[in-house]
């Protein structure tokens, strides 16, 4: 079945199309699940909650652009949404002015240890993190998706920044 006609029939709400789409793009949602998530249950809630949106909205997608882009957006809107209704992101107004610089020279550390450190970050630092350093988003956007300030956005980009070195530092040393 081609994409269009597999949009066309979950358009539909044909229950066969909507498990093949979930198989041909749950896995790349998972991980983008698992980004933003503190662990993989919490990112297989996540995961269903965004098919959920994505099946009830898929009717207001009009083929233009990219249907992946479509879904990958949905997907981190959801999990934003999630995180405010949760109130997993108290505002604070950490303004701390200009980003730090921390150096490129870090260590080789594996993925799946990297991903563990950025699940250990606190949700607001994990959420910019994310969205900014592995999504592409500017901190204009993300200071917009999470409600916060652009200064805000910049602080906690900085402070996730930090506490990844501090870790992969301390990890470094128990190694040595």
């Amino acid at each position: 079945m081609t994409l269009d006609e597999l949009i066309t029939n979950c358009k539909k709400g044909k229950r066969m199309a909507q498990e093949e789409l979930y198989k041909r793009y749950s896995g790349i949602l998972y991980g983008m699940c698992l980004k933003y998530s503190r662990n993989k249950t919490e990112a297989e809630d996540n995961l269903h909650d965004s098919f959920m949106t994505i099946f009830d909205k898929i009717g207001q997608f009009n083929h233009k652009g990219s249907f992946e882009g479509w879904i990958k957006r949905i997907t981190v809107n959801t999990v934003m949404q999630k995180y405010r209704k949760e109130q997993y992101l108290k505002v604070v107004n950490e303004n701390i002015g200009d980003e730090i610089e921390i150096e490129e020279h870090l260590p080789d550390i594996s993925l799946d240890v990297l991903l563990k450190y950025v699940q250990e970050l606190p949700n607001k630092y994990r959420l910019t993190f994310n969205l900014y350093v592995l999504d592409g988003y500017s901190h204009k956007e993300i200071s917009e998706m999470l409600g916060t300030s652009l200064g805000t956005s910049k602080s906690n980009l900085s402070r996730a920044r930090m506490i990844l070195k501090e870790k992969i530092e301390k990890q470094n040393m128990n190694i040595a």
